[in-house]
């Protein structure tokens, strides 16, 4: 004989409110994987970063404690974001058997980009490299894909080097803050609206009036400078 599973009405109460935050929150959801997928290539779908979001923000909304933090969308958004990025992580794109082809890419970019002050075409790489067009255009994707992530990881993936085993997260931040003192106030500029403000090229093109190829090349310089002071503290 089976026995039937009493009502808990708190039990219930309880998932009815958790249930009621992930419906009010999935708007900026939606909003955060919009916003992400404007700086990724086209070949990232968007309901797939929503997917992953919302996912996570119903695991917080089971863990989530009015008492200690009266904001839901305060306690759970960089998890979210968090979660986004984490599925870009486990793209094949994002494989190490790619990282080489994407750091061969990147090199080609940034001296291209030095004397002509704009990208070139994927035929250009494929030309100078002797790779299959095809893979350069999944690196060129890798590339977009990387931009994305903290600096610290870019570093790593571009450098071969495990960064977090270089230098102490206190000592990274130092670095960059030391690197941007470098920079004109414009570029210090850029840096900011792409990594704090989370614009996407063309937006930060429009709000500047500087062509999308040139902040590509001072992100790149950045990353550069940053890869220099890290290999200059630990020699």
């Amino acid at each position: 004989m089976s026995i039937k599973r009493q009502h808990n009405p708190y039990i219930s109460s309880i998932r009815k409110e958790q249930d009621e935050l992930v419906l009010q929150y999935l708007p900026a959801v939606r909003a955060m994987a919009y916003r992400l997928r404007e700086r990724l290539p086209t070949s990232i779908d968007v309901d797939d970063l929503i997917s992953i979001g919302t996912e996570e923000m119903i695991k917080l909304s089971r863990r989530y404690d009015r008492k200690q933090n009266d904001s839901f969308w305060g306690y759970g958004k960089k998890r979210v974001y968090g979660s986004m990025l984490d599925y870009l992580r486990s793209l094949d794109v994002m494989s190490r058997a790619n990282r080489r082809l994407v750091k061969l890419v990147n090199k080609e970019i940034e001296k291209y980009l030095a004397v002509y002050e704009e990208e070139p075409s994927d035929e250009y790489i494929s030309k100078v490299s002797g790779e299959d067009i095809k893979k350069i255009r999944e690196a060129r994707d890798g590339t977009k894909i990387i931009s994305v992530m903290p600096i610290n990881e870019q570093i790593t993936i571009y450098s071969g080097e495990d960064t977090p085993q270089l230098v102490e997260k206190e000592q990274l931040l130092e670095i960059i803050k030391s690197v941007l003192l470098g920079f004109k106030q414009r570029e210090q500029m850029i840096i900011q609206l792409y990594y704090f403000e989370e614009l996407n090229l063309k937006e930060i093109s429009d709000i500047l009036g500087i062509s999308e190829s040139r902040i590509s090349q001072i992100h790149k310089k950045l990353l550069a400078k940053i890869r220099d002071q890290i290999g200059s503290y630990n020699g």
